[in-house]
């Protein structure tokens, strides 16, 4: 999976799609930055999840423009867009469809549910009980759904998109290790700054605000999605990666006892999968065909950090799993 070379195209014609497709995602980018303000790192990341091919789970107190940011990218990129607002009654029905009994033929038919989209909004994901979470886990692993005996493919591309407020607050429940481990990424989104603030409150005081058109489209993501699979790892950065993965389950080899204490339990095989693929979408977000330990690094907390479980020492001293991670990273010897 990760350890694969250019394949049948030359290293050149790779460079050259890869220079050519870009020109699309730089007005991609450039047009979301119109609508989103101060959260240049938060769209990188949602790019990163978009080429990826991985779900991307959004934390961030009320008000950060998580939602906006979602669905000004589905705008963006004229996809099928589905909005789920979770609440303590939600039904596993109520997201993944249902069979209705029709009177008139005496016969079921199937009605899908929302999730039959392309990019799929879980708002406040985590204000939902675990019974309706468990209904996201086949669609978000295997792009299907089953329905009253019978299996429905989703349609290429297909994203969650998913928000939360962090766990401390109200009414919240903490998502399953099971689904969180199906996110690629977990982005956490910190407050704008003054200057950026400023342009936030006067742009939604305009009189008209800017519209948002399409720029992107779903074969320009198809397109992107195959050229990020195409993109080299070198057995080195491959090793890299593999080291920071096992480090998070047994950081004694790495001369990191003292976090053994605070780790409950350490990244999947997924971690390393996504890690990988996350890198090789950053690296095609750079224009490069190759990955680069840098690019490995820039993504590592946002694909680490839901992936290392805590124990209740770590928690009584305040101890986090991105200040663990970030141990890890200046640890563990990049190529």
């Amino acid at each position: 999976m990760m350890n694969s070379a250019v394949g049948t195209s030359t290293w050149e014609q790779l460079e050259s799609e890869i220079l050519e497709e870009s020109l699309a995602v730089e007005g991609l980018r450039a047009m979301l930055k119109q609508t989103i303000i101060g959260q240049d790192d938060l769209l990188e990341k949602l790019l990163v999840g978009l080429f990826g091919n991985g779900h991307i789970l959004l934390e961030g107190v009320p008000g950060l423009a998580k939602t906006l940011t979602v669905k000004a990218l589905a705008t963006a990129v004229s996809a099928q867009f589905s909005r789920i607002q979770f609440t303590p009654d939600l039904l596993p029905a109520d997201i993944l469809g249902t069979m209705i009994f029709n009177l008139h033929t005496n016969e079921f038919s199937v009605k899908k549910g929302p999730i039959f989209s392309n990019f799929v909004l879980a708002d406040e994901i985590n204000r939902a009980p675990e019974k309706v979470q468990s209904a996201l886990l086949e669609v978000m692993q295997e792009h299907q759904v089953t329905i009253g005996g019978a299996t429905y493919a989703l349609a290429p591309p297909f994203l969650v998109l998913a928000t939360q407020n962090p766990i401390e607050q109200g009414g919240t429940y903490e998502l399953p290790e099971a689904q969180m481990d199906r996110f690629m990424l977990k982005v956490v989104i910190s407050y704008p700054s003054l200057e950026e603030e400023r342009i936030i409150v006067r742009k939604n005081l305009a009189p008209s605000p800017t519209a948002l058109l399409p720029t992107f489209s779903l074969a320009n993501i198809v397109r992107a999605q195959e050229l990020v699979k195409r993109i080299y790892i070198d057995e080195k950065v491959e090793d890299y990666i593999l080291n920071l993965v096992f480090c998070t389950r047994y950081p004694e080899r790495y001369a990191l006892a003292h976090l053994q204490s605070f780790i409950r339990f350490g990244s999947s095989p997924r971690g390393s999968i996504n890690l990988a693929l996350a890198a090789r979408a950053y690296a095609f977000l750079q224009k490069r065909a190759y990955v680069t330990p840098e690019d490995v690094k820039y993504v590592a907390l946002d694909v680490l950090r839901h992936r290392v479980g805590l124990t209740y020492a770590a928690r009584a001293e305040n101890m986090t799993s991105d200040a663990i991670l970030q141990e890890i990273l200046g640890r563990v010897p990049a190529p």
